[in-house]
C-alpha cells in the first residue's frame, strides 16, 4: 500500500513533515512545560511518552478511522522542530477530521501557527478532499481561539463546565470550517502568512 503522506508539506518558513526518532528532546522540551501542557490533554510529559508517541506514528497514516496523524513542524531556517500538529480522522465519519496544534513557547508570537495550520489545511481539504474539519480549544485559551478564527473557522459551540479535567470544571469551545469556506477564503490554495507578530 502507498503512503497517502509520502513527502513533508511545506510553506514559506516552515516544513511539516513525520516524527522522526531525532525529535525526541525537542518533541519533550516544549510539550514538558507546565503553560503547554496547561490546556493540553496531559498532565505531564516526558522521555517515556516522547518515545511512545513518536514510536506510535511510525508507520502512521492520515485518514486511517479513529487515529490521530501528527506531524513535526520545523522551520526551514534553522532545521529546528519548533512544534507539531495532529490530523484525527472521525471514526464515525472519514469525510470529517479534527486538527490540533502545538508550538513551543520560544516560537510563539511569529505567525507559525497560522502557517503551519494553513498548510495543513490545504492538504486535508485538498489532497485529501475531506468535507470539514473542527477544532475544540480551552475557553480559558484565548490565544487559540483567535488563532482559529483568524484561519476562517466559526465557533460553533460554548460548552461551559461541561467536564471534570485536572482538578476542575472545564469549558471548550468547539469551532468548524467547510472546504468550500476555505477555498473561497483561499483561491487558488497556498499557505497564508500574516505580518510579524501574529500568531
Amino acid at each position: 500500500m502507498s503512503s497517502v503522506f509520502p513527502n513533508p508539506l511545506s510553506s514559506p518558513r516552515l516544513l511539516l513533515r513525520r516524527l522522526q526518532s531525532g525529535d525526541d528532546t525537542a518533541l519533550c522540551s516544549y510539550r514538558s512545560l507546565p503553560e503547554v501542557a496547561r490546556y493540553q490533554g496531559w498532565e505531564s510529559f516526558g522521555p517515556d511518552d516522547t518515545a511512545r508517541l513518536i514510536e506510535s506514528q511510525s508507520h502512521s497514516e492520515p485518514g486511517v478511522p479513529g487515529t490521530w496523524f501528527q506531524l513535526a513542524i520545523v522551520e526551514r531556517a534553522t532545521e529546528s522542530m519548533v512544534g507539531d500538529c495532529g490530523l484525527h480522522c472521525r471514526q464515525d465519519d472519514l469525510r470529517q477530521m479534527e486538527v490540533g496544534i502545538t508550538l513551543a513557547p520560544s516560537h510563539q508570537g511569529l505567525g507559525y501557527a497560522t502557517e503551519a495550520l494553513g498548510c495543513l489545511l490545504d492538504f486535508v481539504f485538498g489532497t485529501l478532499g475531506k468535507h470539514r474539519i473542527s477544532a475544540v480549544t480551552d475557553a480559558e485559551n484565548p490565544a487559540a481561539a483567535s488563532l482559529f478564527r483568524r484561519l476562517g473557522f466559526r465557533q460553533e459551540a460554548h460548552f461551559v463546565e461541561h467536564r471534570w479535567y485536572k482538578g476542575y470544571w472545564d469549558s471548550e469551545f468547539v469551532f468548524g470550517l467547510l472546504k468550500r469556506e476555505w477555498e473561497l477564503r483561499s483561491p487558488g490554495g497556498g499557505a497564508r502568512v500574516l505580518p510579524h507578530g501574529h500568531r
